[in-house]
């Protein structure tokens, strides 16, 4: 079996709310939208990253995720977050931690899911 890319699908109550964390936050990009249809959702990218993203009151109470993304930079990439959505920093990792396994990590979370920001 040969694999090329992981695409992962995140439910939204509001898809507003996940195009504002993946596409304003993130600058990740949309790449094909389907909008009216019962299940309105984008298709996201970013470098090698894709993701689907829902609206879909009923699945979106039922899934709370957790991504991680992995980055050479992690000061970088929280400056960014830090500066332009402090909002969304998650109150228990809100700054470039090292952990006691050995990676320096932080946080951030919206109406639907977490994502940890990782570097080893």
């Amino acid at each position: 079996m040969n694999f090329t890319k992981l695409v992962l699908s995140v439910f939204y109550t509001d898809l507003e709310d996940g195009l504002k964390l993946f596409v304003e936050c993130l600058q990740f990009t949309i790449v094909h939208k389907d909008l009216n249809t019962a299940q309105p959702y984008c298709v996201l990218n970013k470098d090698v990253i894709s993701l689907m993203v829902f609206q879909d009151e009923k699945l979106a109470k039922e899934h709370h995720p957790e991504l991680r993304l992995v980055t050479e930079n992690i000061e970088e990439v929280f400056k960014k977050i830090a500066d332009s959505h402090p909002h969304l920093l998650h109150p228990n990792l809100n700054k470039v931690t090292l952990r006691p396994w050995g990676a320096k990590e932080f946080a951030i979370m919206d109406t639907q899911l977490g994502i940890r920001f990782q570097q080893w």
